[in-house]
């Protein structure tokens, strides 16, 4: 492997290539964590759609089937956040990701056990407030990315980010990687990894059902839209009828009584107790300056996108998407994807060197 492929990334976290899979809610599961571990990449297994059990099982499935670093993501805000990494830290969890910033109480604890955390940025001064606190590595998500995002794209906001980082951790790129040009163009803007949702959920070892991701792959790059009326911030979503509705009058008027009813269903699959959820949403209020109309939607969505990635349900269901959807044709299986990412990338520099 040509060694420009070789990051500071690869060291820090014991991986072979400089690629990550996000901890996708519902999609990154133990089998396509435990895929991606195998092939030489950080696979991070979504906890936020998960209880305590459930969490438990996932992690043993996962050991069960590689014996490779791995990540798990968690929300901060969660109500039984200590619990969590106290179980991170008796398992020995490589890394522990978050959607938002931990407080650095949590960053504190983990370090202490050798967890190393990564938290997902939307902007230079989130970077410069995480390095402060300690944190070992910055994932920047640009605005083609996937699920909640923001407006400015990855070509603008990776750089300004590594400016403000200065070297001093591994800055991990995402929104618009899906190939090993992507991950060259990546490195030369100063990054030291490329992180990707889309692609790997439109891989064999997803098991999101076959029917949903046939109908990824009929999208083309204008088969996404920014929508704030899931869940009351900007998500970016694969542009179906069900999201042409929510969009619309009518679908504003029946969104809040949809989203209550979701959420009492969430609290039932998982088990949350109200008060733990109501805690959970005040904390994300606070954290992400939502009203209380946007809190009661941001409850809706786990059910909106279990009722696709997982029950197969597209016409009732939300799913999550980057641009790049557009540009995907095939599933392969995560060694393959891989595999075909490192070789792009070293013709790829080759070509440039030439």
């Amino acid at each position: 492997m040509h060694a420009s492929l070789h990051t500071k990334f690869c060291d820090l976290v014991g991986v072979d290539v400089p690629i990550v899979q996000t901890g996708m809610g519902w999609v990154a599961g133990a089998r396509l964590v435990s895929a991606t571990a195998n092939a030489g990449a950080l696979g991070i297994l979504a906890s936020a759609t998960m209880d305590m059990d459930e969490l438990r099982t996932a992690v043993a499935q996962v050991k069960q089937r590689t014996t490779r670093h791995f990540g798990v993501n968690l929300r901060a805000d969660s109500a039984d956040i200590d619990e969590r990494i106290d179980f991170l830290i008796e398992q020995n969890i490589r890394v522990a990701s978050f959607a938002q910033a931990p407080q650095q109480r949590l960053i504190e604890r983990l370090h202490t056990a050798g967890v190393l955390v990564i938290p997902s940025i939307g902007a230079r001064r989130h970077a410069e407030k995480v390095l402060d606190w300690g944190v070992d590595a910055v994932l920047v998500q640009g605005g083609e990315g996937g699920g909640h995002t923001g407006s400015v794209p990855t070509s603008i906001l990776l750089p300004d980010v590594v400016d403000a980082v200065a070297g001093r951790v591994p800055v991990i790129a995402a929104g618009g990687f899906f190939s090993g040009q992507g991950l060259v163009a990546a490195l030369a803007y100063g990054a030291d990894a490329v992180a990707m949702g889309t692609r790997f959920l439109l891989t064999s070892d997803s098991t999101v059902p076959d029917s949903v991701k046939q109908y990824y792959l009929t999208k083309n790059v204008q088969g996404t839209v920014v929508t704030t009326e899931v869940d009351g911030v900007p998500h970016r979503v694969l542009r179906t009828e069900l999201v042409d509705h929510l969009e619309s009058a009518g679908g504003r008027v029946t969104a809040l009584p949809r989203a209550a009813i979701n959420a009492l269903k969430f609290r039932k699959l998982t088990g949350a107790k109200l008060t733990d959820m109501l805690r959970e949403g005040l904390a994300m209020r606070k954290s992400m300056e939502l009203t209380y109309t946007q809190m009661l939607m941001a409850a809706n969505t786990p059910m909106l996108l279990k009722a696709s990635l997982v029950d197969g349900k597209i016409e009732s269901g939300v799913m999550a998407s980057g641009q790049v959807v557009g540009l995907i044709n095939d599933l392969p299986t995560c060694a393959e994807l891989i595999a075909r990412i490192i070789d792009e990338a070293e013709t790829t520099l080759k070509t440039l060197g030439a």
